[in-house]
């Protein structure tokens, strides 16, 4: 990882441009009634496009799953030992991507003061990005074809992005496959859940009309629709559960490759009987 620069080290310089892009688009955007779209724009962008970008490290996963193959059959180390190698890895890189970038641009936006406020930011921002190359490390194990993996992996960010609740509010999604269950499926739901009660819970934003102040709550749940019966910690622990989940799963699919895969070309070797009688000349058969 620390040898491949394409792996984190490119990502962390287009991170720190893209951050400072967003941080200066929506440069101290202040507390105005159009700062609600403001913020709320600036922290989707954040969830899903930033997060979206950790596919970059797709190819560079399928060479180190490659690798990974080889050495695990000359019994170097097993699946376990992998995954936990992997997540272990990646962590301090990811969590470098979460905190400088994310600084950059919660600071430059102005976005709610506080240190607890901008830790839970880095926080969800790291959990996502984890949760984004989990799946990406699913799609390998199952379309070890690159191409294919790219698109795969691409298209499944796609639909959780569309039904996360952003760009359809949670209660005007289709009820059939978009609300259920995509819209619970889809981590990006909790992320922004998450991001929306740290930014505005406790916030006083002036209203449409001159003189009337609105409470951050309130625009939570009739603005954004946001379940406000659990805290942004409980949206936290959901994505660290899932993120959890999500590399058991990848360790169970390796471990079914180990039995499925050899299955798989025995079942399409010739057997010893078909390999003697295609070395048989024609003339002994025939008597």
């Amino acid at each position: 990882m620390s040898r491949d620069l394409g792996y984190y080290w490119l990502r962390v310089a287009v991170y720190v441009v893209i951050a400072v892009g967003l941080g200066t688009i929506y440069y101290d955007v202040g507390f105005s009634f159009a700062s609600i779209q403001a913020r709320g724009s600036m922290l989707m962008f954040v969830a899903s496009f930033i997060t979206f970008m950790a596919i970059g490290g797709f190819p560079s996963f399928v060479e180190e799953l490659k690798v990974f193959q080889r050495e695990k059959l000359n019994g170097h180390y097993g699946s376990g030992s992998f995954v936990i190698a992997n997540t272990l890895s990646a962590a301090p890189y990811l969590l470098l991507v979460s905190f400088i970038p994310g600084a950059i641009m919660y600071f430059l936006t102005g976005l709610q003061h506080g240190f607890q406020h901008f830790i839970y930011f880095a926080l969800i921002l790291f959990t996502c990005m984890m949760l984004v190359e989990s799946q990406m490390m699913i799609v390998a194990s199952i379309v070890p074809n690159f191409l294919m993996g790219l698109i795969t992996a691409a298209g499944i960010q796609a639909i959780m992005i569309l039904g996360g609740g952003f760009f359809r509010l949670p209660n005007d999604l289709p009820k059939i496959f978009w609300k259920y269950p995509v819209h619970y499926v889809a981590f990006h739901k909790y992320a922004y859940e998450g991001l929306f009660k740290n930014e505005f819970e406790g916030l006083k934003i002036h209203g449409e009309h001159k003189g009337k102040m609105m409470s951050g709550e309130e625009i939570l749940r009739d603005s954004w629709q946001m379940d406000m019966d659990y805290t942004k910690w409980v949206d936290l622990a959901i994505l660290l559960g899932m993120l959890v989940s999500y590399r058991l799963l990848f360790l169970l699919l390796v471990k079914a490759g180990e039995k499925v895969k050899p299955a798989i070309r025995a079942v399409r070797s010739p057997s010893p009987q078909q390999i003697n009688s295609a070395e048989t000349p024609l003339h002994v058969l025939a008597a």
